[in-house]
């Protein structure tokens, strides 16, 4: 897949002071300020900044963590892994495949029933279709 690039300017003229903040700056947004945890029935979240599909919406859980969490991307090809140390820890960093947006981490503490895996995504770096 062909990375979609944009300059700084370009990406601030299109996203939210706080889309571009934890996007494009790895930022994270504030626990439990997210609207991702209101959507009911079929739908997938995109990234807000190139719309690439990333998460269905029945793939979701509450962990409890304040922010969307999902059991297992679209697919795989849907995120890249980046190891992480930042913040004096060693974690797995979730970006788009598409843009590189910056959208939260993975852990393995989800469902064991079903990947065992956690992805802890910023809302803001989701833009939500309904019934898709």
């Amino acid at each position: 897949m062909a990375k979609l690039e944009k300059t700084p300017k370009q990406w601030r003229e299109q996203l939210t002071e706080e889309q571009y903040r934890v996007t494009r700056e790895k930022g994270t947004e504030r626990p439990f300020t997210s609207d991702c945890d209101v959507h009911q029935g079929q739908g997938i979240y995109h990234c807000v900044c190139c719309g690439a599909p990333l998460f269905e919406n029945e793939h979701k859980f509450d962990a409890g963590c304040g922010w969307p969490s999902f059991d297992r991307p679209l697919g795989r090809q849907s995120v890249e892994e980046h190891h992480d140390t930042s913040l004096g820890m060693t974690r797995t960093e979730v970006a788009c495949a598409k843009c590189d947006a910056h959208l939260g981490h993975v852990f393995p503490d989800g469902p064991p029933d079903t990947t065992g895996e956690r992805f802890c995504i910023n809302g803001v770096a989701l833009d939500f279709h309904p019934d898709e």
